[in-house]
């Protein structure tokens, strides 16, 4: 095949590249929605279905172990059969998944919706994002990697407040029915846009074998994250997981060096700045996810707030997130990466400590909308940090990497919140949100020494 042929238009010269970035932006936009829309509608979901807590976090938790554990597969997929059969493929199976999932009368079939949900995704995301850096070079590309993380980032606080908006008004089946008619129209406009990628070299394969090692492993360890909030971190059930899990991770690595068509080169993963994006993107979306699940609880159950007024606490988060992602996308290529990412998990850490040491609403509010622009500068950094320099066979598979640690950090950060404000979740007490704040500002901190460390300048 002439792969000459198609390579341009895939490679920074396709007219109608930031059309099509629009469309992917705004598909990941709703995989990043589903995280947090359904948080706020957790209270009016258990009304109705009357489920325990544990079933309420997997509300939440389902959706990222389905996403997180098969995203490896996705970008590998995306490099063997073309990014934009996958990215196709993904969005509706994630379309007709919220449909089910809007139509559920059972806690059964909610979270078995979740799940087709995080399959979806987890062929989506990586291939979309695939796509971006195949479609952009250079100084172009780190302002298109803004443009993306800029609406995952903000995303996620937009979420909590689409989440207010229709909870409050057509009620919580809405937060997945809103899926359906977007979904349906990217699928239509990136199917007619998004211009053909070339296929992998003759006799090139899935390694099978590799990919149900990782996806078992990746499942493992997340669910441990998650379950780790309710039988905690020392617990045997805890412990047996995460060892399960690095027992799945050592026998993917040994086959990969004996396969003759390997998932992944894991020289990849000891690439600085591959190493570095995967840091920074667990620790985003870890501050991220936490912040919004313990800010969630606090202005509902402590507050006594309805979900709309919840969801416009934070609006100013969702915007200063934007900014932060925008203006780092904008400036990376001038400051270097070791500024920015050190000086994004700073600002998310002076953020946080604010309302860990004065929990109040309105000192809750501005100091997350703090940490929301160090967290977006977060995004933009570990994106452009991880993919800027992979080779274009390699953008599945790297994409699918990065994209894991995402959903590792959403998953961690929701671990973290549920145990260390266990008693105020529970109505017992306020001081768990302090102790919640404390912890996630405290890792923040730590980051940044990290991320000294380990980032390149460039």
């Amino acid at each position: 095949m002439d792969t000459d042929r198609t390579r341009p238009e895939l490679e920074g010269r396709h007219p109608a590249r930031w059309r099509i970035l629009a469309f992917l932006g705004i598909a990941q936009l709703m995989l990043i929605l589903d995280v947090t829309v359904v948080a706020i509608a957790l209270p009016h979901i258990d009304t109705d279905l009357g489920m325990s807590r544990q079933a309420l976090t997997w509300t939440v938790s389902a959706y990222t172990l389905a996403f997180g554990g098969l995203m490896l597969l996705g970008g590998r997929l995306a490099d063997l059969v073309g990014a934009k059969r996958i990215v196709i493929a993904g969005l509706a199976v994630f379309t007709v998944a919220s449909l089910l999932t809007g139509l559920a009368d059972s806690s059964a079939m909610l979270l078995g919706g979740r799940v087709a949900q995080g399959v979806g995704a987890a062929l989506l995301s990586p291939a979309a994002l695939s796509l971006v850096v195949r479609l952009f070079e250079g100084d172009e590309r780190n302002k298109a990697l803004g443009v993306w993380s800029a609406l995952g980032g903000g995303g996620a606080a937009l979420g909590l407040l689409l989440g207010g908006v229709l909870t409050s008004g057509p009620g919580w089946p809405w937060v997945f029915f809103v899926n359906v008619p977007i979904g349906l129209v990217i699928l239509v406009a990136l199917a007619a846009m998004v211009p053909a990628q070339a296929a992998a070299p003759t006799g090139a394969r899935l390694d099978v074998l590799g990919a149900l090692l990782v996806t078992a492993s990746s499942g493992a360890l997340i669910y441990a994250l998650i379950n780790a909030g309710d039988a905690g971190w020392l617990s045997p059930a805890t412990g047996w997981l995460v060892l399960a899990a690095v027992a799945g991770y050592l026998l993917f690595a040994l086959w990969q060096r004996k396969s003759s068509a390997p998932l992944m080169d894991l020289a990849l993963l000891f690439r600085r700045p591959v190493a570095t994006g995967t840091f920074l993107i667990l620790m985003a979306t870890v501050l991220m996810i936490a912040v919004f699940f313990l800010g969630t609880f606090y202005f509902q159950h402590a507050l006594g707030y309805g979900a709309l007024r919840t969801g416009l606490q934070f609006l100013p988060v969702a915007i200063a997130t934007m900014l932060g992602a925008n203006l780092t996308g904008r400036t990376i290529a001038k400051l270097g990466s070791r500024t920015l990412a050190v000086a994004g998990l700073l600002v998310a850490a002076v953020g946080l400590a604010v309302p860990a040491l004065w929990l109040d609403p309105v000192a809750a509010t501005v100091g997350v909308a703090v940490a929301g622009a160090g967290t977006g500068a977060l995004y933009v950094v570990a994106s452009a940090t991880a993919l800027g320099q992979v080779a274009p066979h390699e953008s599945g598979i790297a994409s699918g990497l990065v994209s894991t640690f995402h959903e590792f950090g959403a998953s961690f950060g929701v671990a973290i919140v549920s145990s260390a404000a266990a008693a105020a979740i529970a109505g017992d007490s306020l001081d768990g949100f302090t102790n919640g704040f404390i912890v996630i500002a405290v890792a923040a901190a730590v980051g940044a020494v990290i991320a000294a460390l380990l980032t390149p300048r460039k």
